[in-house]
């Protein structure tokens, strides 16, 4: 009798203890979101205004029906998106096998047996109903449920951010395919002008109006030319096989795009989207770990606590099937067992150690995350008013320089200039055709990128 008191006042001030150390999921969640806002970078109080709603098809506001449709190929096709799907089914199972443990455990076994002598056989049949449950008094299983649920948000995240990144990196990659074939189209250009000079300075030398030397200049011109127009020829047929890898495809370079860059769409306003915090995936994956982070260490915690475990079954035995079933064959048991750990050699606290080193890892990702949210949107920002002053700039370099071709070619054509003086203003109006062409396809990619860094589409 005294064993068994000494065992219950263990066991009570084993319960007790417990009560004093257990966490609410309330109190886990508030400290998560509290670490979360603590790790968030300050930011000027004049960079803040109010957003709008975000829009998840942002790739229509480019207005091109070819890129849709291609962005829609690759969100089908594309292999590593594909992966990215699958880790979200399989979060989301292991979230469901983690609750499972709130729940009880309930199993049905059903056997049976002939046994005799020489003077006689008989059948035995026994069927029985087994029902355990592990009472969740510190909530360690729901802990564990609830990081497990945090986890598969944050990869349901992740697989919204792969979509925005493969749309982005598609439409990067049919802008580039484009803007080749525009400098395929220059360089084309370009060898023909420089076979027409040539044709003329040989024709001019035949008849003495110039000399070995213009003509040895514009063979030289157009060789290099051709050089050019071979590389830029490779470079699109590249530039299009990485569109097909994005696209799921065999990088075949077979595919045939459009030579015009879509418009340029309108820019955001004003002031930084005030739930830039919110709407990124990336973001909303990262702060989901750290919830996830928060559940697994007050799960730790609490395995160091004593578990309760019930468990019950029925079973009913006969020699007869219409007999299984009778009252006066069934027996029952019900018991409860108590588990309380002693000594593990330091497993569980290196549990709760290891646990928190996660936490403090995943705050960290989560606060590097989140300046790098920001750092993307005042560089993309930026980029969009710089890179319109550079097309101004150069529309007007183009131009001028279009208009000093113009003049020179007609000075040398009646005597009055050197060949060497045209073809270096003509490379100048080739080398502003090809930066011009560019600087549109940069504009674009300004675009993708700031698209990418708010984490969707503003609303005009």
């Amino acid at each position: 009798m005294r064993r068994h008191k000494i065992t219950l006042g263990f066991v009570i001030c084993m319960l007790a203890a417990g009560c004093g150390l257990r966490t609410s999921p309330e109190e886990v969640n508030a400290a998560a979101n509290e670490a979360v806002r603590a790790e968030q970078p300050e930011v000027p109080a004049d960079r803040f205004e109010s957003g709008e709603d975000i829009i998840v098809g942002w790739i229509d506001t480019f207005e091109d029906p070819t890129l849709i449709a291609l962005v829609k190929e690759a969100q089908s096709n594309n292999k590593n998106l594909r992966a990215a799907a699958a880790d979200v089914t399989r979060a989301r199972a292991l979230a469901v096998q983690a609750g499972a443990g709130l729940l009880p455990n309930v199993s049905l076994n059903a056997g049976g047996s002939r046994s005799g002598t020489e003077s006689g056989a008989g059948t035995n049949l026994d069927l029985g109903l087994q029902v355990s449950w592990e009472a969740d008094l510190w909530g360690r299983i729901g802990a564990g449920s609830r990081a497990a649920q945090a986890g598969a948000a944050a990869a349901e995240a992740d697989l919204r951010y792969a979509q925005h990144s493969l749309a982005g990196g598609v439409a990067k990659a049919y802008f580039t395919v484009i803007d080749a074939g525009q400098k395929l189209a220059i360089a084309q250009e370009t060898v023909e002008i420089l076979t027409e000079v040539k044709r003329i300075v040989e024709l001019k030398e035949e008849n003495g109006m110039a000399s070995g030397q213009d003509s040895a200049l514009a063979r030289s011109d157009l060789a290099t030319a051709k050089e050019s127009l071979a590389t830029v020829e490779g470079g699109r047929r590249d530039a299009i096989r990485a569109l097909e890898l994005l696209l799921g495809r065999y990088p075949a370079a077979e595919l045939e795009l459009g030579k015009t860059l879509p418009k340029l769409p309108p820019a955001p306003p004003a002031g930084i989207p005030s739930q830039i915090l919110e709407r990124r995936p990336d973001l909303v994956a990262a702060e989901r770990r750290v919830a996830s982070a928060f559940e697994a260490t007050a799960q730790a915690k609490a395995a160091r606590l004593p578990s309760l475990s019930l468990t019950g079954n029925t079973s009913g035995a006969s020699s007869s099937l219409s007999d299984l079933l009778d009252p006066a064959n069934v027996a029952w048991r019900v018991g409860a067992s108590l588990l309380a750990p002693l000594f593990d050699g330091g497993v569980r606290r290196a549990d709760v150690q290891i646990a928190t080193a996660s936490q403090e890892q995943a705050l960290a990702a989560y606060g590097a995350a989140a300046l790098q949210a920001f750092s993307e949107v005042e560089t993309g920002l930026d980029q969009g008013v710089l890179l319109a002053r550079r097309r101004d700039e150069l529309k007007t370099a183009l131009a001028e320089a279009q208009e000093a071709y113009r003049i020179a070619d007609l000075r040398y054509r009646e005597g009055e200039s050197e060949l060497l003086d045209t073809l270096t203003i003509q490379q100048r109006v080739i080398a502003a055709k090809n930066n011009l062409a560019s600087i549109e396809r940069l504009l674009l990619e300004q675009r993708i990128d700031l698209h990418l860094a708010l984490g969707g589409e503003w609303d005009q």
